[in-house]
């Protein structure tokens, strides 16, 4: 871990030095080609320092604040485009570059939604930190509990830990630039549609960094040939498949095995979900509509249903899964790593954990296995 947390530092010093470089050098440069050949030497090495780290707490954060957003903001930069075209001072633009934020519009006005909480924001955040660390609690049982539940509990903590970490690197960027930030979820569970749950709560900054950079020059690109209200399904095909391509980059971060496409495909199904469930929206307009007792958990079940299916299996297949819940337990004393769902054993340096270990065995018969074996 020392050498991890060692790499870390040196992993962020080059990245705010590159971003120097950026906001110094390259934003004297007219915008278009020019400026972008200046900074795809940083998008290069953007791409290539998550492979310095290995954790998936350190690493993982890493990898989707510089690989994707860093990136694509820059790419959004050179044509004097997106958050960092706006930016205020050096402070401001690395802020904005490397972490996950993106400051309101002064002349935005955010009405409240009717599904707004009375609860403060805080108090909410608070609460899905418990949640999270009673997730991680309930993993020590992992090897005792049927693989759906484990499943289920998976797609609860990818959600709470994205909001949480997301969150939590917004704090020192929101006390530093003095400014209000845009929100990075909107109450996901609350999703009425695909459409309401991809495009207005889930993880909203890969949202607004995907619309100026593939939503709206693609849409742009078919306008001609179908239409201004037609070319909004291929544009969201080509936004999702894009997703679905970064996730995969993620994944090889995490993993570091060859992309065998799962969760490229989870992001064309949906993609072709929202498209096809905008044009049944714009048929049926004014005539019929589920109610959202109906649709939601519709929309909630369709989401984890496929997720199990496309999303996760190649995080557990390569034991991402073990190896984030065995730094969770490692940042405490003693740690613990359950084993994945239907395998035997488990390491547990704790009291019980040899008792378990000999359980888990017999159970399933190994000691039988092996003395038939002698």
């Amino acid at each position: 871990m020392d050498e991890e947390l060692k790499s870390f530092v040196a992993v962020w010093i080059c990245t705010i030095a590159a971003l120097y470089y950026c906001s110094s050098a390259v934003s004297a440069i007219p915008q278009g080609t020019l400026r972008l050949l200046a900074l795809l030497p940083i998008v290069f090495l953007f791409t290539v320092l998550p492979l310095k780290l290995s954790s998936f707490h350190i690493g993982g954060p890493t990898a989707f604040f510089l690989a994707w957003l860093g990136n694509f903001k820059l790419l959004l930069f050179a044509f004097d485009k997106g958050p960092l075209a706006q930016s205020r001072n050096l402070l401001h633009f690395i802020s904005v570059a490397c972490l996950p934020i993106k400051p309101q519009s002064l002349d935005k006005t955010h009405a409240p939604s009717r599904d707004a909480f009375i609860v403060p924001r805080y108090v909410l955040l608070a609460i899905k930190v418990v949640l999270l660390a009673l997730i991680f609690k309930a993993y020590e049982n992992r090897p005792y509990m049927h693989p759906n539940l484990v499943l289920a509990l998976y797609c609860v903590h990818t959600y709470l830990e994205l909001e949480v970490v997301l969150a939590i690197s917004a704090i020192p960027a929101r006390a530093l630039l003095g400014c209000e930030l845009e929100p990075q979820f909107n109450e996901p569970y609350l999703a009425t549609s695909l459409q309401d749950f991809w495009g207005r709560r889930w993880n909203l900054m890969v949202t607004s960094i995907l619309r100026p950079t593939v939503y709206h020059p693609v849409r742009s690109l078919f306008a001609p040939v179908t239409g201004h209200k037609l070319s909004s399904l291929p544009a969201t095909i080509a936004t999702f498949i894009v997703s679905g391509l970064m996730h995969e980059l993620i994944y090889y971060y995490l993993a570091r095995v060859h992309p065998t496409w799962e969760v490229t495909w989870f992001f064309v199904l949906h993609g072709a979900c929202v498209a096809a469930e905008m044009a049944a929206k714009r048929g049926l307009v004014g005539r019929w509509r589920l109610h959202r007792a109906v649709s939601g958990p519709l929309t909630l079940a369709f989401v984890a249903v496929t997720g199990v299916w496309l999303f996760f299996p190649q995080l557990t297949r390569n034991g991402v899964d073990d190896k984030a819940i065995g730094e969770y337990y490692g940042l405490g004393p003693g740690w613990k790593v359950a084993a994945p769902p239907g395998s035997f054993g488990a390491i547990d340096t704790g009291i019980h954990g040899g008792y378990r270990c000999l359980a888990i065995l017999t159970r399933n018969g190994v000691d039988d296995k092996a003395i038939g074996e002698y």
